[in-house]
């Protein structure tokens, strides 16, 4: 009797989840840091996903005719704002596959707003200021991350096993401007990769807001 009391007791005890964390660390081939991107991981067929983990409201302002932010993760189906807080008026648009779209000439203020119902990168642009350009990154996984000034992202809580990583970066070399890796996620602990991209000079005149 009293081993099936422990038994029933030992039962009733939470059990640990497994998860583990990725670090990811981008730098150039001069050895630099490598910015403005971003990483995502999306665990391989089977895995349990958990719910995408994301803030709202979503919003790229118009300021001191930039985009700001430079590049925005938003999950799919996710609604961006879209305020001008120039004193000047945009039209700002998208040809991308992801998704087109055209917001006409409004000014300050004002705010217009698109709905994101497909994954991928959408470039965004102002018909009126050439040098703005800005990107939003839909993604359908909720382990992403922006990689920052370090070179550094950490993709955290991410369930056992292996799965893909992306890293896509607006100036890099290669087709759609990313590259993947297989990566194993331990079930406790952390797994690090380190890259090194190959990148282009972005144009003096479209220096990204950070």
């Amino acid at each position: 009797m009293r081993g099936f009391l422990i038994s029933l007791l030992l039962l009733s005890l939470p059990v640990p989840a497994l998860a583990g964390d990725l670090t990811v660390e981008l730098k150039t081939l001069s050895g630099g840091a490598a910015n403005n991107a971003v990483v995502t991981f999306k665990p391989a067929a089977g895995a349990s996903v958990a719910p995408a983990r994301v803030s709202a409201p979503f919003k790229v302002e118009q300021n001191d005719v930039h985009f700001d932010p430079f590049i925005l993760i938003v999950p799919v189906g996710a609604e961006v704002s879209f305020p001008n807080r120039d004193k000047v008026r945009h039209h700002v648009y998208s040809f991308s596959a992801a998704k087109r779209f055209e917001l006409r000439l409004y000014g300050r203020d004002e705010t217009r707003k698109v709905l994101f119902d497909k994954t991928g990168v959408v470039a965004l642009g102002c018909n009126i200021h050439d040098q703005m350009i800005g990107f939003i990154v839909v993604v359908d996984t909720p382990y992403a991350a922006k990689v920052g000034a370090t070179g550094q992202a950490t993709l955290r809580d991410i369930p056992p096993g292996g799965g893909t990583l992306t890293v896509w970066q607006p100036f890099m070399r290669g087709r759609d401007n990313q590259v993947t890796q297989q990566v194993v996620i331990p079930a406790q602990g952390a797994a690090r990769v380190s890259l090194a991209l190959n990148l282009r000079e972005p144009p003096m005149d479209k220096a990204p807001l950070l």
